[in-house]
């Protein structure tokens, strides 16, 4: 009944009113944050394994053994509230990321029916490919991980110890993961701009020197560590998937320019040729014949040729 009912909603033409627009709305973001609560919850039952599991990468202290200088850390909480939020912000953030299946199908499912076939098709392409290489860079970030954190404690002067926060090196294990698989993404939005024609494989292989040149100055400045090895484990592949995308472009224009000979055009002006030429001769133009009206005048001298001050009388 329910189902009938909104079909005899819609107009026509198959389109859907606001209202109901906003109540499918409301129904696609009851179950997405349905599925974030429902993760969030057995988040919570875990949350000592997950953050246990986060802060792996902190060489810790054993039991009686005192920090001094950089040969471990002491993880602690550094206010009353700090196991309390700290343990929220854990489960939440486990909930927002096994829970993104779910609450972006919902997402997808009230945008999609809006959008062209083609415009689908790249969606699909972009989403199946952006999930792996995401997964990549934060697996990349969790490995040296260790190594990063190791070099910063290193840094230590004798006879300090290190005592950690654990929500600093939450927050530090979150952007490490978060930069390297949003950084994993770029040779991907390149390729997107390139099957919709905006961006073209030949402009992209003009740009390798500064993209290069840029990508190991994001890698220097993003990367906290004082030692290349950070910066190099998120150039490297962010620059060889850049050249990826390049032969990509590059032989999709090929396939695009066999099926419309004008693909292959560049967007550009041409170049003008402004070398001055030589002037030829000058050649005379004879006058234009008068008017009847207009010489009145001119012979006996009585009468000015001019008319309300114009000398063409028309």
């Amino acid at each position: 009944m329910l189902k009938s009912a909104r079909k005899q909603e819609r107009d026509p033409e198959g389109r859907m009113p606001l209202v109901e627009h906003l109540r499918e709305l409301r129904n696609r973001l009851a179950k997405g944050l349905l599925a974030i609560a429902a993760v969030t919850t057995v988040a919570l039952v875990y949350s000592e394994e997950l953050m246990q599991f986060l802060t792996r990468s902190v060489p810790k202290c054993a039991p009686g053994v005192t920090s001094d200088g950089g040969n471990c850390a002491i993880v602690s909480f550094n206010t009353l509230m700090a196991p309390f939020s700290t343990t929220i912000q854990v489960s939440l953030t486990t909930g927002l990321v096994v829970a993104s299946p779910v609450w972006l199908y919902q997402l997808w499912a009230f945008i999609a029916p809006g959008l062209h076939k083609h415009e689908k098709k790249y969606t699909y392409a972009f989403v199946t490919a952006a999930v792996p290489l995401f997964a990549a860079g934060a697996f990349l970030a969790y490995l040296i991980l260790p190594i990063s954190v190791q070099v910063l404690i290193s840094l230590t002067p004798a006879g300090s110890a290190n005592i950690l926060s654990l929500g600093d090196v939450l927050d530090f294990t979150l952007r490490m993961v978060l930069v390297f698989g949003l950084a994993f993404e770029l040779p991907l939005v390149l390729v997107m701009l390139n099957l919709t024609g905006i961006l073209s494989g030949r402009r992209m292989a003009r740009w390798w020197r500064g993209v290069i040149m840029g990508v190991f100055i994001f890698g220097a400045v993003i990367t906290p560590t004082t030692d290349p090895l950070g910066m190099l484990a998120l150039a490297v592949p962010i620059t060889l998937l850049y050249l990826a995308a390049v032969g990509f472009a590059l032989l999709n224009d090929k396939r695009r320019g066999r099926k419309n000979p004008d693909a292959g055009l560049d967007d550009e002006a041409s170049r003008l040729d402004l070398t001055p030429e030589a002037i030829g001769e000058v050649q005379t133009v004879g006058a234009a014949r008068k008017l009847p009206e207009q010489t009145t005048g001119e012979q006996d001298g009585t009468r000015s040729h001019r008319l309300n001050g114009y000398d063409d009388i028309t």
